[in-house]
């Protein structure tokens, strides 16, 4: 465990990061038969069948990383309009 928090900056992160992996690992296990191939296998080789192990694995060893969400730019508030008006007819 202690190895798996060197790799990110806190255990939020590690338990979302391989969770969403687990997902992704699972969902590539899930649609081998149908040939579609979207999803990136797991990148190490490993004696368990479970997709959680297997993305905590590929973080211990750096193939997977956590990258921050790019900052939103600001959108400037618009500014109400006086109430005091009233609509012509």
């Amino acid at each position: 465990m202690e190895r798996l928090l060197e790799r990110v900056d806190s255990k939020f992160t590690l338990v979302t990061l391989a969770a969403m992996r687990a997902r992704e690992i699972n969902d590539y296990y899930n649609q081998l038969g149908e040939g579609l191939g979207k999803i990136v296998p797991p990148q190490v080789t490993s004696v368990s069948r479970k997709p959680l192990t297997i993305s905590m694995e590929e973080i211990e060893a750096g193939k997977i990383e956590a990258a921050p969400l790019p900052e939103e730019p600001e959108v400037p508030e618009v500014e109400a309009a006086d109430t005091d008006e009233t609509p012509a007819e």
